[in-house]
């Protein structure tokens, strides 16, 4: 029997007493919980969920709660999956794969300001904005700025922080802006999520 192609799944439709196979595209997802810790309160242990869910394909990318799921699996499945292996309610973003690899092949921060004191980050939104803000967004001021909010591209916010306190207090406020919740992650994580996925 030859051997299925990378990305495709084989399905089994029953008709009539017949049983037909069709190849269908798999499509890959890429969880990221919110507000989540590896101690203390909201403890999440994301490399054990990981293994439970290995019959997914699932891939534990770093210790805050970003996974990649290289198995066909119904959103709501998945979902109601993760939500299990928790033991506190959280927000769970889930986006399909090729919208993780499109954003990273985009390379925004190609002409933004870069250095030690300098953090890029991608916020992953949990719906699209109805009426995303102007940009750029520069918190607390256009000329001393500790965050700069420089595009949105679906539910993905993208932006710098300068590595000093004052500067993390302003991400709560972005969300709080947008009035929708979501989560944080490192541009290099997102990288690295889409270089899995190339590589998957």
């Amino acid at each position: 029997m030859a051997s299925r192609a990378p990305g495709v799944a084989i399905e089994r439709i029953r008709f009539c007493n017949y049983y037909f196979f069709i190849l269908t595209s798999v499509m890959r997802q890429v969880v990221f919980l919110r507000a989540v810790n590896v101690g203390g309160a909201n403890r999440c242990q994301p490399a054990l969920i990981a293994k439970q869910l290995s019959k997914f394909g699932v891939v534990n990318i770093g210790a805050v709660g970003t996974f990649v799921v290289r198995e066909n699996v119904r959103e709501s499945v998945l979902r109601n999956a993760i939500a299990e292996k928790l033991r506190f309610k959280c927000e769970i973003m889930i986006c399909p794969a090729r919208d993780i690899i499109k954003l990273a092949s985009k390379d925004p921060f190609s002409r933004q300001p870069s250095g030690p004191d300098i953090t890029r980050f991608v916020n992953v939104l949990a719906k699209r904005l109805f009426s995303p803000p102007a940009l750029p967004l520069s918190l607390p001021s256009d000329d001393d700025w500790l965050l700069k909010v420089i595009a949105i591209e679906g539910r993905f916010v993208l932006g710098l922080y300068r590595r000093q306190m004052k500067a993390i207090s302003y991400l709560g406020k972005v969300e709080k802006l947008l009035g929708v919740p979501a989560t944080n992650r490192n541009w290099n994580t997102i990288k690295k999520v889409a270089e899995i996925l190339d590589d998957a």
